[in-house]
């Protein structure tokens, strides 16, 4: 029987004890004391979240799928379930064998969001792992960190071992390999680190340097150790059918974010939107085929006792064979309540007919992604979607029932015009016009329900946009007030509901995404101070930020409002993510031009991702 770390007492005192306990449906069980490799397996934040992780999710069946292995998770303990930590003096466990992550080989970190830095100084704190890679001893685990952010690990440098760059299938295996190999003959932590800089996807940042000029800007960043590469070029999958996948996921027993079987229908986008940092790093799109997703599809049900199954992927319409992938869903989970859901589809008349046959969709909400309220403007961001293809699937909708929809957009998109944000407010006008303007007896009764909302538009690493300005908050604000005052001068106000995010949160989100190792005492002296949990409203506190900044003298402007020139030299430049610099230079050009760039499948843009010779690059070309 295992032994829990906390005793019913502390357990009873939190909010969802079952967050911290294990035991979960197929749940992975194995002596520690015979495997050669721990991992602790970590997402920093609270455990709802870290639970709907799909990558996590992967990577935890694949390495139990070795006999040499135990992978484990870690998750951010809540703030009350923190203070007793803390308090009680119980290093950070995790949950399936309930011993500290301190015991482990290897802490692997996912960095999914910027606003979870704060959490990964708390999931070291909390396990008494020194927080500086620096001051790590032989007793220490090998703290590993990767995700979508480690596209630009700078910030975070000092706190990790390695970053992993890429995608997590494939060098996992060398690694552990290596590990293994160093222990038995006796090496040290250092010459392991050697072995795994040379591992094809993986950064050491300790044998890097970076010098600045006189103005703030990088002038050079060199590898301070033989052993590190000049360029660490990311990891990818080519054959998603060779890709490891899950037949038996985890099952909470407590309501999760995703509460559902994910299955993973493609990796990759061929759209192309400029400002989106997923279409670019997980290039070039590469398909599963539909007999693996079949096999999948089928074994996941079973195996979980879930009541919905969600197609994941950046773009599902995109999918190749997604009719017969339908099809096929729905002959397999006809008459045993089991829903589809079906995200990131273009809403056309395909997909409207596909989803009044799978799911209760008279009570919810159609989704729209327009992105930016003008044509102009979509263009610039190369959307591909034009107000017609909008107003069609709207009035398609209406007259397939629905009388919902959400419509979300970004604020602050570089080259946005005050008639760019009015075309918000106009479009959502127009989208409730559309349906007023239908013979009642052939659309819902009652009245329309719009819902827009914006983010505001933060740049990001490896995308066109990498060399733009950021909005202060104060702009950002502004710009939002002025569309909420437009929505209320529309003849359908009352149908119309308007939402804008938080905007010092966006700024800081932008700090920390175009960052160098010069933010990283930031990021801990807000920690120091209390700062957890971000990218939860209820516990961002901008004020302790801007306090951290100034403690460690770093002007955040730097990183956000000012120009960057197309020859300066970034904080990721070290990376190659297949997709070439000098796309990038191009489709920024062609962004300031309003060009639009046509997708992947209509003619091939040069954007480099071909070098690694798979997914779309190649269809039709055998």
């Amino acid at each position: 029987m295992r032994r829990l770390a906390l005793s019913d007492e502390i357990l009873l005192s939190v909010q969802q004890p079952a967050r911290y306990i294990g035991g979960e449906v197929n749940m992975a069980i194995k002596d520690p004391t015979k495997m050669d490799i721990r991992f602790c397996m970590c997402f920093p934040d609270v455990y709802e979240i870290g639970m709907s992780h799909l990558g996590i999710q992967i990577l935890y069946d694949m390495f139990n799928g070795r006999d040499d292995v135990y992978c484990e998770r870690v998750y951010s303990p809540w703030t009350d379930m923190d203070k007793l930590l803390r308090e009680k003096n119980i290093p950070l466990f995790a949950l399936e064998s309930q011993d500290p992550v301190k015991d482990f080989d290897f802490l692997g970190i996912t960095l999914q969001y910027e606003m979870c830095y704060t959490n990964v100084l708390q999931i070291l704190d909390l396990s008494r792992i020194p927080m500086h890679a620096a001051d790590r001893t032989e007793d220490d685990p090998i703290v590993i960190g990767g995700g979508p952010c480690a596209y630009n690990p700078e910030p975070l440098a000092p706190f990790f071992d390695i970053f992993y760059i890429g995608e997590g299938e494939t060098v996992y295996g060398q690694l552990f390999d290596a590990y293994k190999a160093n222990k038995n003959r006796g090496g040290s932590r250092r010459e392991f680190l050697e072995t795994a800089a040379q591992i094809p996807g993986l950064y050491v940042p300790a044998f890097y340097d970076v010098t600045y000029h006189e103005d703030g800007t990088i002038a050079d960043f060199r590898p301070n150790n033989p052993c590190a590469p000049d360029k660490v070029t990311k990891e990818l999958v080519k054959n998603m059918d060779d890709a490891w996948y899950i037949e038996k996921p985890l099952v909470p027993f407590i309501k999760v974010t995703q509460d559902r079987v994910v299955l993973e229908i493609q990796r990759g986008c061929i759209r192309g939107c400029r400002f989106c940092q997923a279409g670019t790093i997980y290039r070039p799109l590469r398909e599963h085929s539909l007999e693996y997703l079949k096999h999948y599809a089928s074994k996941m049900l079973k195996s979980t006792g879930h009541e919905e199954i969600s197609l994941s992927s950046l773009s599902s319409s995109d999918y190749s064979q997604l009719p017969e992938l339908i099809h096929f869903l729905l002959d397999e989970v006809q008459g045993k309540g089991i829903n589809i859901s079906l995200p990131s589809l273009r809403i056309d008349a395909f997909s409207l007919d596909v989803m009044s046959r799978v799911q209760d969709v008279k009570k919810s909400s159609l989704t729209f992604a327009p992105e930016a309220g003008s044509q102009r403007l979509r263009d610039v961001i190369n959307k591909g979607l034009t107000e017609e293809d909008i107003l069609c699937g709207a009035r398609d909708a209406f007259l397939g029932g629905w009388n919902r929809v959400k419509l979300y957009f970004m604020l602050g998109l570089p080259t946005e015009t005050e008639e760019d944000m009015r075309g918000i407010p106009y479009l959502s006008e127009k989208i409730a016009e559309l349906f007023y303007d239908l013979p009642k007896e052939s659309r819902a009764p009652g009245r329309v329900q719009i819902v827009a909302s914006s983010s505001f538009f933060v740049p990001k690493p490896f995308t066109p946009f990498q060399w733009a300005k950021q909005c202060t908050k104060e702009e950002f604000l502004r710009r939002a007030w002025l569309v909420r005052d437009t929505f209320k001068e529309m003849k359908n106000a009352k149908s119309l509901k308007y939402n804008y995010h938080e905007a010092d949160l966006s700024v800081l989100e932008g700090v920390l995404a175009r960052g160098d190792r010069r933010v990283a005492p930031v990021i801990e002296e807000a920690y120091r101070r209390g700062a957890m949990f971000d990218s939860w409203g209820e516990n961002f506190d901008n004020e302790l930020w801007m306090a951290a900044f100034d403690a460690c003298g770093v002007d955040p402007d730097f990183y956000t409002f000012r120009d960057r020139s197309l020859d300066e030299k970034l904080p990721w430049d070290f990376i190659d993510a297949g997709v070439t610099k000098e796309f990038l230079q191009r489709e920024w050009k062609r962004a300031t031009e309003e060009t639009v760039t046509p997708n992947c499948r209509q003619g091939c843009a040069g954007c480099g991702a071909r070098v690694f010779g798979g997914g779309v690059c190649f269809e039709d070309k055998n």
